[in-house]
């Protein structure tokens, strides 16, 4: 007699068993009584009527996302595809909306997608595309918030995250970005081809100048050394003319031996005889003393044309 309510103890034991359910954190559970709507049961342990009420399906509460790709045309007629990231999530007070409205909640979202970005993008060219991919976004958002708000679904962010022209329009605006680089860096090494010229310009004017500063030092430390030594002759009894010759004939001479001890130089002195010297230094005596009578003579008729008028 004991082994007839076996069966029926195994089974009353999986009918009470068969109760109880588990519902996981994030997770919402939907119960049927004889296939209606019944109730919505949150995580946790939960209890049901058994062979009345079934779990008719569960969903998430977490944030998820649907990438979306759209392939369009741009203003400019350029194809491109654009990858649109929707986070999205169930919201808690409408579960049961999201459950029995949708069937295919992620169908309703692409196509609203694919409507919006096909909206926008044609209205405008490919570099306002990248430029302005976050009023794409929001336009998303906006379109999708107002549809999928009925349906239960609340919709986080969009995100334009991936922008892809046609190959040949990408090398086309890879050329274009290199061609200006390259116009750049040509600048740019114009600019320092030009300071470099400019700087090393004035490096040789003021090499030139102190070259010029230097040589006038010299010539006037040589006129002073000269003056002394014709003040020191005019002591010892000789006119100036005289001194002048002997201190000519003297840097001749001087002039020869430093020639002299250059064993691979190819100066040539010409003329080379200490006369030549002394008829030079006349020469330059008579031509400084006719210039100083022409310069004489004009300012003597200026002076009369002046007062003339």
């Amino acid at each position: 007699m004991s082994y007839f309510f076996i069966p029926i103890i195994v089974f009353g034991l999986i009918i009470l068993i068969s109760s109880f359910f588990i519902v996981k954190q994030q997770t919402a559970a939907i119960i049927e009584r004889f296939g209606r709507f019944q109730s919505i049961r949150q995580s946790g342990l939960q209890l049901k009527i058994p062979l009345v009420d079934r779990i008719a399906g569960r969903l998430s509460l977490k944030i998820q996302q649907l990438d979306v790709i759209v392939e369009t045309k741009t203003k400019d007629d350029v194809f491109v595809r654009l990858k649109v990231s929707v986070q999205y999530k169930v919201i808690r007070n409408k579960v049961e909306d999201a459950f029995y409205k949708l069937d295919y909640p992620h169908d309703q979202i692409t196509s609203y997608v694919f409507d919006v970005v096909r909206a926008e993008v044609p209205k405008m060219i490919l570099d306002d595309v990248f430029l302005k991919k976050d009023d794409i976004a929001i336009a998303v958002k906006s379109e999708l918030n107002d549809a999928m708000q009925d349906y239960g679904y609340d919709i986080i962010k969009t995100l334009v995250t991936d922008i892809d022209p046609d190959a040949q329009v990408k090398a086309a605006m890879n050329r274009i970005n290199a061609a200006d680089r390259e116009k750049t860096a040509a600048q740019y090494e114009g600019d320092a081809a030009r300071i470099l010229i400019v700087e090393k310009a004035k490096a040789e004017a003021e090499s030139k100048r102190l070259q010029g500063q230097g040589i006038a030092d010299q010539r006037r430390e040589i006129a002073r050394g000269l003056e002394e030594s014709v003040e020191v002759l005019n002591k010892v009894g000789i006119n100036s003319q005289e001194a002048s010759a002997l201190i000519v004939v003297t840097q001749h001479y001087d002039t020869l031996q430093a020639i002299g001890q250059e064993t691979n130089s190819n100066l040539i002195l010409l003329p080379n005889s200490p006369q030549a010297g002394s008829q030079m230094l006349n020469d330059m005596v008579a031509s400084f003393t006719a210039s100083n009578q022409i310069g004489e003579a004009m300012k003597n008729a200026k002076k009369d044309k002046n007062k003339d008028e």
